[in-house]
Formats: structure tokens, sequence, C-alpha cells
């Protein structure tokens, strides 16, 4: 035992010195190639007096970056994570500054320029060879990582023991739907994912011929976006999720699910819902997630990020990993790599006059970098260290995918690149598994998919919130108004408001013009919108709306940018109106119809969504073309989802083989409650009954689902995610959200 240990120590002491050896020589080259970078005094050195010099500079800068730069770190923990990788340069330059003022009689000097890229390229050339010596060294490579997490294990007084079960890692992948991890793996793109398949040619240990894992296809809810989806995987459910973003009469206010204060409500109204705290609560770990899943370790938790105190652990990721100068410099190294490459790739686009395209300017090349490189490189250094800590569940979110095909295209060669990179990301993963304390289960698996299609605005020359003002009778834009669409819903109202005037009145209309002063809020989420009238109290029906706005729903329905509407009814229910004046009560609904084009399951998935209390007033899903794939997003997207139509509703999860079927060879998973379940199912196998299923695995019927309206409790909703009243509804329709 002992001669074990000095061997270790033995080890450890020398690849100390061979990395202060590299970094002197780093040193010695660079004060021979920049001017404004020296490592002697003025009347110079010998060879020797130089090379002592530097051994100095190199030693002390090791130092300071082991000592200080956590601290350093740490005390910048909530200053946003955009900004401290542009402070990463600055503050490492300011060490190197500190450590030539540390060398003794004054040799070393630099401008701070110099200063900044000398440190950059010491920081990468010593994490290179500790990394290389490192892999040189299975034992060693653990042993670091291991300390590590064990670290963060005492100061959360974990314990560390799991009984010899086995872990598993669910790796989601944000917006890659079925047909694209196809695509991808037949065309050679994700040669990791291909290997588990059977399929690979990537020459890896798991590439032996034989599937590893199985591949199923899930459809998602007519809300296929990531926070319906994720709330239901991670806690049971998605109960009154009707959009990526909607509005509540009740409380007069507009929820968006990548709002912290919105999702941090979402949670607890599904933990509320199910009676069960999530999929993670026992010894779990939830990273780069909009929802906790129940989890105790937490890092970039949207949910979470909006509280405050030691409690918010949900930033400590960005500590994590940038407590590692060499992290911190080649992270934002590649974010400045990726900004380049986002803003080449879109002006090739232009040249070549790629169609359909959206703007890809401003600051979106920026947050495509976060998504891409920041968000990513956290995301996996963190379920990488939950491994070698040995945690029994870890769920993590990687969204480059769904970021950049959304302004790209789901089948660009941009966004296959982003694949690649996510695939490599995979197989470093499932290298450091063989370094854990136990054994792994990597689950990869997505949210939903991405329909390719040019915007309703690019097609049609007007957005739907312009349409719908139009149908109302309401001021639009003159570009709006000089459109073929908006002309005709013009035309249309002013028909029908001459109409209302010459009709009798009746026991059901007093004959008056109908109400011009309504301001409609419009919500896009992808293909999907919502329109709401929030000076109503409650749903409105269709009689209601066609009182006040007679125009309004034939001018939608008709419209061939768009799909079909649902709309509640007082005499006949809820109805689905189509193109043609079709018209179908929802109770007899089929996949017949009005929505024959949007495949199997779209039925039951709008008979469900129309049960939700906050269902909006008029729900308008746009047009599908199933010959071409193809839809009409509300928003400022060439790739979309969160509404029905297409690849977005079909998303996938592959699994070990090792795991018991998610459903049976004849059976069909639907609903991200559904996969809650599966996913729950898969760890009670691999960690014994001590893992709680709860509420949430039992599927609850239809009719038992509450539909009243409850005003919502907790912190204000002004507070919480901007107060928008009927008295202020002029004010929403300002905000990025509105279509």
């Amino acid at each position: 035992m002992l001669q074990g240990r000095w061997r270790t120590t033995g080890r450890a002491l020398l690849r100390v010195i061979i990395v202060w050896l590299v970094s002197t020589l780093t040193l010695l080259v660079l004060a021979g190639i920049l001017p404004d970078f020296q490592l002697q005094s003025d009347v110079g050195d010998s060879a020797t007096r130089t090379a002592v010099t530097a051994a100095w500079g190199a030693g002390a800068f090791g130092l300071l970056s082991a000592l200080v730069w956590p601290l350093l770190v740490r005390a910048l923990l909530l200053v946003p994570a955009l900004i401290l990788g542009l402070l990463v340069f600055f503050l490492n330059g300011s060490l190197l500054l500190i450590a030539l003022w540390l060398i003794p009689d004054g040799r070393g000097a630099a401008n701070p320029e110099t200063a900044v890229v000398v440190a950059a390229v010491m920081s990468a050339v010593a994490s290179a060879t500790s990394t290389a010596l490192a892999v040189g060294d299975d034992g060693a490579y653990r042993r670091r990582l291991w300390r590590l997490a064990d670290r963060r294990r005492r100061r959360s007084g974990e314990d560390g023991s799991h009984g010899g079960q086995p872990g598993t890692v669910f790796l989601q992948l944000d917006g890659v739907g079925h047909q694209v991890l196809l695509d991808a793996v037949a065309d050679g793109v994700m040669p990791h994912v291909a290997g588990w398949l059977g399929s690979g040619r990537s020459g890896s240990m798991a590439d032996s011929g034989q599937p590893t894992h199985r591949l199923t296809p899930w459809r998602t809810d007519w809300s296929s976006q990531t926070g319906a989806s994720q709330l239901g995987i991670l806690h049971g459910s998605n109960h009154d999720i009707p959009a990526f973003r909607w509005y509540e009469k009740d409380s007069g206010r507009i929820m968006v699910s990548n709002r912290p204060a919105s999702a941090a409500e979402l949670q607890r109204r599904a933990i509320e819902r199910t009676g069960d705290g999530g999929l993670l609560t026992l010894d779990g770990a939830s990273r780069g997630n909009l929802f906790s899943g129940g989890a105790d370790q937490l890092a970039l938790v949207l949910s979470m990020a909006a509280r405050r105190g030691r409690a918010n652990r949900s930033r400590a990721g960005y500590f994590a990993y940038f407590s590692d100068p060499a992290n911190a410099v080649r992270t934002v190294v590649s974010f400045v790599a990726d900004v380049g490459r986002e803003i080449g790739q879109s002006t090739r686009a232009r040249l070549r006059g790629d169609r359909p395209r959206v703007g890809r300017g401003g600051l979106y090349p920026l947050i495509r970098a976060f998504a891409t490189v920041v968000e990513r490189d956290v995301v996996v250094a963190a379920v990488m260290g939950d491994m070698l800590a040995g945690r029994t569940a870890v769920y993590a979110d990687l969204v480059a995918y769904d970021e950049v095909a959304h302004h790209s295209g789901p089948h660009s060669r941009d966004a296959a690149r982003v694949l690649e990179r996510l695939d490599r990301s995979v197989g470093l993963i499932a290298k450091v598994a063989e370094h854990a304390p136990r054994t792994y289960r990597i689950v990869l698996l997505s949210d939903h998919g991405q329909s390719p299609g040019e915007t309703f605005e690019g097609r049609y020359g007007l957005t739907l919130k312009d349409l719908v003002r139009a149908g109302c009778g309401l001021p639009v834009s003159r570009k709006a108004e000089r459109t073929k669409s908006g002309a005709e819903a013009r035309d249309a109202a002013r028909h029908a408001v001459l109409s209302a005037l010459h009709r009798p009145m009746g026991d059901e209309d007093t004959g008056r013009k109908p109400a011009q002063d309504s301001e409609p809020i419009v919500l896009a989420s992808g293909n999907l919108a919502l329109i709401s009238f929030p000076e109503v109290r409650g749903r409105m029906s269709r009689e209601q709306i066609d009182r006040r706005h007679p125009a309004l729903l034939r001018t939608l329905a008709g419209h061939p940018g768009i799909g079909f509407l649902l709309v509640r009814s007082e005499r006949h229910g809820s109805v689905v109106l189509g193109p043609d004046g079709v018209e179908v009560p929802v109770a007899e609904l089929g996949d017949e119809g009005p929505l024959a084009a949007m495949g199997p399951g779209a039925a039951d998935a709008v008979r469900r969504t129309d049960t939700f209390p906050h269902v909006a007033d008029i729900m308008v899903n746009s047009m599908y073309d199933p010959a071409t794939g193809r839809v009409h997003a509300f928003e400022e997207q060439i790739g979309s989802h969160g509404g029905l139509g297409g690849e977005q509703s079909r998303a996938f999860l592959l699994s070990p083989l090792v795991l018991s079927a998610p459903v049976p060879d004849s059976g069909e998973l639907v609903g991200a409650e559904e996969v809650h379940r599966v996913l729950a199912r898969w760890l009670r196998e691999g960690s014994g009954p001590q893992v709680p299923l709860g509420p949430a695995a039992e599927p609850r019927p239809a009719e038992s689902r509450p539909v009243e309206l409850r005003p919502v409790e907790g912190p204000s909703a002004q507070a919480q995610s901007g107060d928008v009243r009927p008295a202020a509804a002029r004010s929403a329709e300002g905000e990025r959200n509105s279509a």
C-alpha cells in the first residue's frame, strides 16, 4: 500500500515537472517571437540566466493559475456567462503580468496586449501537455477527475456509495428529430451513434458490427417544443402547456417557457399535479435543462436561475468548468472561432441566394456560439464529473443543433457540422464512463424534431399578427395592407361590419357595430400561434368572436398558409375549422378531415390540448405539405417546431439493449409523459425499488384532469414574468414574444 502511494506521488511530481519544463520552453519561444515580451534585463543576459527567468515566470504563472484563478471565477459567479467568457483573456493576462512582476530583478516584462496573448498560449500548452500525460496514464486521469468529483461530494455531504448498481445518463440532443438522426447515421455524420446501432465505420470499441442500442421513435404532444416535452419527461406532467408561450387571462401574464420565473412556476405546477419531485430526486444531477427534475446537483438549470442564495447552485457549473484557466481559454477561443464560422456561413448563404433564408445578423452569432460552444463545453464537463462522482441519474440537454437548425435549416450543412461535434461529445462521455466507479447506461433522446419551410411572413408578405388585426378591422402597417392577404382580410372585415349594421336585431345580436377597440394578443410558437382577447374573461366562444369580429375566423381558416383553427363553440363544443368552410367538432375528430395531413395521433393531441385551462381563444396551426414536409413558422425560423406537421412531432429514444424495451413491438410511444414513465422504469431496473415512480407513473384519465381556471399562487405575476393585464394589452404587443 505504502509503495503504491509513493509510486503515485512520484508520477504526479513527474507530470508537474514536465508541464513546468514545457511551459518554460513556451515562454522562451514567445519571448523570441513577440517584440513586446522580454525575459532579459536591458543589458542582456546569458542563455542560462534567461532560462532561469523563464522557469521563474512559468512556475509563478502556474501557481497563480492553480491558486488564484478559482477564487477569481468564484467571485465572478454572478456575472453572466457570456461576459465571463469575454473576461477570461483579461484575467489570464493579468495573472501573467503578476507572474512576471514576481521574477527577481525585474527581468520579465510585457505590455498588457502581449500579456493576454502569452497567457492564452501558456494555458493552452499547459493544458494540452497535462491532458496528454493523463491520457497516457489512465489511472492518473481517473484519479485526477475522481478527486475533483469527490471534493464536490464532500462539500455536499454525500458518501458516494451506490451498492454496485449501474447509473444512467440521459443525454438530450435538443431538436434532433428521428429522421435527422437516421440520415446522420447513414451519411457517416455521427459515427459513435452509428457504432451503437451496429452500422458504424468509426473503428471505435463500440463499433463491433453488433448493435448495443435500440432506436425508438416517439410522438410529441401538439406543443412540440422543449418546454412541454422536457417538463413532461422530467416531472411526469406537461398538463396545461398549450405552447412555448401563451397568455393566461386569470393572472394577466404571458408565460414563456424559457423565462426563469415562468419555468419555476411551471415546475411548481407539475410537482403539485403529480405529487412527485421528479425523475432525478434520488442522487440525480440536472445539467443545462429548463427544469431540475428534482435533482440536488444543478448546473445551468433555468427554473432555478431566478432564485438567490446558497440554495441556488445552478451557476456552479460555470465555476466548476472555468476554474481551470485552460478550459476557459480553450472555450473562449472556440467561441470566437464559432462566431467567425457563423458569419462566414451566413455570408455564403446570402451570396448563393439560398432560399428560404432568415436574418442571421445582430447578436445572433454570439447567441449561436454560446449554444454550440460554451453551453456544450460546460454541460459535457459537468456530466463527466457526475459520472466520475458515481451519481445515480444524470439528465443533460445539449441545445447546439436546435439553435443552428432554426436559422440554417434542419437538413443544412451547417446543422450537420453541429451534429458531428455533438457526436464527438457523446463519444467523449462514453469514453469517460469507462473510468467511472460504476457502470453507466447512456441513453440518447430528443424532445422534438424540426420541420423546414419558409416563414409565414416570407411567403405571404405579412405577419400573422397583421392578418389577425386586418381580420378584426384594426390598423395594420402599410406594407401589410399592400399584400394580397392583408387587402383581402381588410375587405372581408369591412363587408362584415356593413352586414352587421344592416342585420335585424335578434336574441343573440344587438345589431350594433362590432367592437373595433379590441386588441388581440398574438403569440407565436414555431408554426403554432395563440390568439387571445384579454378584455373577455374566460375562453371566448366562436359565437362571441363572430359577433365582435365577423370576418376573423373566416379569414384565418381560409388562408392558404393556415392548416386549421381550434375554437370553442357554444352549440357544438370545441370545433376545428379548416379551409373551404370545413367544421368538425373535436369530439368527432379522426385522422381524416382537416387533420388528415398532420399524421396519426393529431386528433388525440388536439383533443388533449382542448382540455387545458389556459388554451387560447383561437389556436392556429400552420399549413403542412406532406409532399415536401414543409410548414410556415409564425416566427423568423426556417426550421421550426411547436405545432403539428412533419418531422417536428417525431422525436427519438436511443437506449441500451440491456434496458427493457420502451414499448411492446406492436406499441407506440406517445407523449412526453409516457416517456417519463419509461425513463422512471429504467431507473428502477438499475437501482432497485428505492427509486420511486410517483403518482405520475399511472396515466390520468382525461375526465379526471381539472379544467377550471385557478388563480396562480406564489409571487406576484408582475414580479415573475411581466404582468400583462387587460388594461395593458397594447403594451404586451411590444414584446418580442408577439408574432
